[in-house]
């Protein structure tokens, strides 16, 4: 959500705003006897709420989870600014971590970190039911989408200005912030894909990064993308509201308006929980948790919390039946092992992705 207007859970109860400090590390001043508190991704944010209900049910003598919804970067630069109790013990986020920000946690001592992930999901492009149906690709999104396409002035009014083959409508993409994971797997999973359909951007990523960066990803500002905070429920009213208009959002959003919106094909694949899951369609993308070792043993709770999310992510589970997509078995089993391990992140498995 939009970082002024933030979600806040609690299960079990109301919650003072003043609560959200009071977690971490066991400082011998009281902290021990505080909740799990997680931040981070809008996108996964349902999904931890459900596992934080199923958590309240399962340990009714440990204090409840605190879910609060900021964004994937915002989350990840409160995870990574410290240790103890006036910070955050998890971080959930709808893309992975950034080297970068790994080395800011390391920074600030928060230096043993480990990684889950937690299922699947989909960058979803999306349009009222009976609304504007477009048959997109990654180039198109990338040239509609894209401040200087290429290089170039954005000048594409239509999407028929893009692409001949859709209609004369006007684009209007309501979509993420740039805090937001879903906006950073948006940039990486779609429009870079679409610009380096160009030979020369391809060439251009080896002369300056820098450069190829800002072309490939930048976003145009004119009205034809309209930043709606980190409100994928408001993207869908907006979008219900006018059946000219695009909006952008995670997949579950989606499977939980099915009823409102209908999924938009992307090189003519729909997506849907299969496509997603066997990674057909282009904008498939992995969830994740990330938890301080650090605080395993200060918050009462915390060790479980996790084992509740491994217990939440089958096929079957939970997590499925509101709209989160399993990952493969395989993966399912590795993160199983980091849980029951305590196994610890490193820099060179983000730089080796």
């Amino acid at each position: 959500m939009a970082h002024s207007i933030k979600k806040f859970f609690k299960v079990g109860g109301l919650m003072a705003l003043g609560a959200a400090t009071l977690t971490a590390c066991d400082s011998g001043d009281g902290s021990a006897n505080q909740s799990v508190h997680a931040v981070g991704s809008s996108t996964v944010y349902p999904f931890a709420k459900l596992v934080a209900e199923n958590f309240a049910r399962s340990f009714p003598d440990k204090r409840s989870p605190l879910i609060e919804s900021t964004g994937t970067g915002n989350g990840i630069q409160l995870f990574c600014s410290g240790l103890g109790p006036n910070t955050p013990d998890m971080v959930n986020a709808s893309r992975r971590m950034k080297p970068s920000e790994f080395d800011s946690c390391a920074s600030n001592k928060v230096d043993e970190i480990i990684e889950l992930q937690v299922g699947l999901d989909g960058i979803a492009f999306a349009s009222a039911r009976g609304g504007i149906m477009l048959n997109l690709s990654p180039k198109t999104i990338y040239e509609a989408l894209a401040a200087k396409p290429y290089g170039k002035p954005q000048t594409a009014k239509t999407w028929k200005d893009v692409d001949p083959a859709l209609p004369a409508d006007p684009i209007l993409v309501y979509g993420p912030p740039s805090t937001s994971g879903t906006r950073d797997a948006l940039k990486e999973l779609v429009m870079e894909v679409g610009c380096k359909t160009d030979p020369a951007m391809k060439a251009l990523k080896d002369s300056n990064e820098d450069e190829y960066r800002q072309i490939c990803t930048e976003v145009r500002d004119d009205g034809g993308y309209v930043d709606q905070g980190e409100q994928d429920n408001l993207i869908v009213q907006k979008i219900v509201g006018n059946p000219r208009a695009v909006g952008v959002f995670g997949y579950s959003y989606m499977e939980e308006n099915a009823d409102r919106v209908q999924g938009l094909p992307m090189n003519g694949v729909d997506p849907t929980y299969d496509n997603i899951a066997s990674f057909k369609y282009p904008g498939a993308r992995p969830l994740f948790v990330y938890v301080k070792k650090a605080h395993m043993r200060a918050i009462p709770g915390l060790e479980d919390f996790m084992k509740e999310w491994v217990k939440s992510w089958g096929k079957t589970g939970p997590l499925a039946k509101v709209g989160m997509v399993a990952m493969p078995d395989e993966a399912m089993t590795a993160n199983a092992a980091k849980v029951q391990n305590m196994v610890v992140l490193t820099k060179a498995e983000l730089e080796a992705k």
